[in-house]
């Protein structure tokens, strides 16, 4: 008899930084599998804010109190990580309708490089759903408050980033 097969789902994206919104579906997701990766890209076209040891750290920090929840970082394409991290799902999450057709091409695209893979999509709770790391960066550069839309650590982060 083989051992029964462990769900591992991969959570990927830039996390630049993490927010309140990534973090409920990353909590959710931890309810609904065996272990859940939060997949770090280290995407250097997107000229992220915080380098990859920090964004990873954060993600780390935020997630610390989910026992079942590790954030590793990656560069190269999705499908591969998901090999080295033995998974088979990949997490999304949908804000709205416009997140819906760009997640589709992704979800196609990863499944015709390797069949074997799913994607999972979750929607965030309704308090989260303006959230975009993009927005909270843009609010953090500009010395607002984004204390209601990211955990304290990242908060502390983004303002340390943002006056030095």
């Amino acid at each position: 008899m083989s051992a029964p097969r462990v769900n591992i789902a991969v959570y990927p994206g830039t996390f630049d930084p993490i927010t309140n919104g990534h973090f409920d579906l990353i909590e959710r997701a931890s309810r609904l599998f065996d272990k859940v990766v939060i997949g770090v890209a280290a995407s250097p076209n997107k000229q992220p804010a915080l380098d990859l040891d920090t964004r990873i750290a954060l993600a780390q920090a935020t997630c610390s109190a989910l026992g079942n929840v590790e954030a590793v970082g990656f560069s190269g394409l999705l499908t591969r990580f998901m090999q080295e991290q033995n998974a088979r799902i990949i997490l999304r999450g949908l804000r709205g309708a416009s997140d819906f057709e760009y997640e589709l091409q992704l979800a196609n695209m990863n499944r015709a490089q390797n069949p074997e893979l799913e994607s999972v999509f979750l929607t965030p709770a309704v308090e989260n759903s303006y959230i975009s790391s993009t927005i909270v960066r843009e609010i953090a550069k500009l010395g607002g408050d984004i204390s209601s839309l990211v955990p304290s650590q990242v908060a502390q982060a983004l303002r340390r980033h943002y006056t030095t």
